[in-house]
C-alpha cells in the first residue's frame, strides 16, 4: 500500500456531521467544485447542502462506500466509535485507497484505532481536529491539526486548506488529538480569564466596552477577547462551541495528562466551573457561558 492519495476535483467527497461547524466546513468544499454526499442524524441540518446538490445518504457506512475522501465531524467519542465502528459505519463500508478524515476533537487513543482499522483495509486515516469555532468555520480561518502519515497529509493538504488557513502536520496518528488539547487547555485559561476581567471591570465601574477596546491591543490580547467577550457583552450566550463539548474535551485531556503522570490544577479548576455551568441547564450555551455561573458567584448583574 502506497501512501498517498490522489485527490481531484473528480473525487466524491463524503461527509458526516453538519453541526454548528461542519455544515460551513464542507460547503467551503461544494463552493469549490467538489463533488459530495452526506450523512448527518437530523437531516434538516443538512438542508442548504442537499439543496446545493449533495446527496443524502441513509447512514455513515453508505457514505464509505460511495467515496473518495470521508470527512467527518461529530460531537463526542462514543459518536465516533458508532460512526467509525459501527454496524452502519464507515469501516464497513470502506473500499481500498479511500482516505478518512476525522476532525472532531477526539481521545487520541481512538485516533490510533481508526488508522490502523483504516490500513488493515488498505485505506488511509488522518486525525484533524480544528479550532476557530463557528467563525472560523464560516470564514474558512479554522486552525487544523493533523497526524498521520505525511504524505498522505501532503496530498490532502489542498483540501483542508479550504476549511483552514493554519493546517499544520503535527506527526503520527494521533498527534493531531494531542495538539487540539493543548489547545483546549490555552483555551480554558484564556476563557476564565476574559470572564473575570469582564467582572473586574464591570465591578469597578468601568465601561466594558472601552476597556475591551484597550486591554484586547496589548499583552492581553488573545482570540477569546476579539470573539467572545463582545458575545458576553450583548448577552449573547449561543454556541459558536457547545459547553457539552468542552467538558468532554477537558475530560479528555485530563484522562491523557493522569496517564501520563501529568498534574494540571488549573485545568482541573476551570473543568469543575463549565460542570457547574453545565449542572445549570446551559450544556448547550456556548462556552462562552461560563459568563454566567461566576456572575451567580459574584451577585454581578
Amino acid at each position: 500500500m502506497k501512501n498517498s492519495i490522489q485527490i481531484t476535483k473528480e473525487s466524491n467527497i463524503g461527509w458526516i456531521g453538519t453541526g454548528v461547524m461542519g455544515a460551513s466546513m464542507f460547503g467551503h468544499i461544494i463552493d469549490a467544485g467538489y463533488r459530495g454526499c452526506v450523512f448527518t442524524r437530523t437531516k434538516a441540518k443538512a438542508r442548504k447542502l442537499i439543496d446545493a446538490g449533495v446527496e443524502w445518504l441513509e447512514n455513515p457506512k453508505q457514505v464509505a462506500a460511495k467515496s473518495d475522501v470521508v470527512i467527518t465531524i461529530v460531537g463526542f467519542p462514543s459518536d465516533v466509535e458508532e460512526v467509525y465502528f459501527g454496524d452502519q459505519g464507515v469501516l464497513n463500508g470502506v473500499k481500498e485507497e479511500t482516505l478518512l478524515i476525522d476532525m472532531t476533537t477526539n481521545s487520541p487513543s481512538l485516533a490510533i484505532r481508526i488508522y490502523e482499522a483504516a490500513k488493515d483495509k488498505g485505506a488511509y486515516s488522518l486525525d484533524a481536529p480544528v479550532s476557530g469555532g463557528d467563525v472560523g468555520a464560516r470564514n474558512a480561518t479554522l486552525s487544523i491539526m493533523v497526524g498521520g502519515d505525511e504524505e498522505v497529509f501532503e496530498s490532502a493538504r489542498p483540501l483542508l486548506e479550504l476549511m483552514g488557513d493554519k493546517v499544520n502536520y503535527q506527526g503520527q496518528a494521533g498527534a493531531g488529538q494531542h495538539t487540539k488539547m493543548s489547545n483546549q487547555i490555552v483555551v480554558a485559561s484564556s476563557m476564565i480569564g476574559v470572564c473575570e476581567s469582564l467582572l473586574y471591570g464591570m465591578k469597578a465601574g468601568l465601561d466594558p466596552e472601552r476597556m475591551l477596546a484597550s486591554i484586547s491591543k496589548g499583552a492581553a490580547a488573545c482570540w477569546t477577547l476579539d470573539n467572545l467577550a463582545p458575545r458576553i457583552l450583548k448577552r449573547n450566550f449561543e454556541p459558536g462551541f457547545f459547553v457539552d463539548h468542552f467538558i468532554k474535551d477537558m475530560g479528555i485531556v485530563l484522562d491523557e495528562a493522569k496517564r501520563m503522570n501529568l498534574v494540571l490544577p488549573g485545568l482541573s479548576l476551570v473543568h469543575q466551573l463549565y460542570i457547574s455551568v453545565k449542572a445549570k441547564g446551559l450544556g448547550k450555551k456556548g462556552t462562552q457561558a461560563l459568563m454566567l455561573a461566576l456572575e451567580e458567584l459574584s451577585a454581578i448583574h
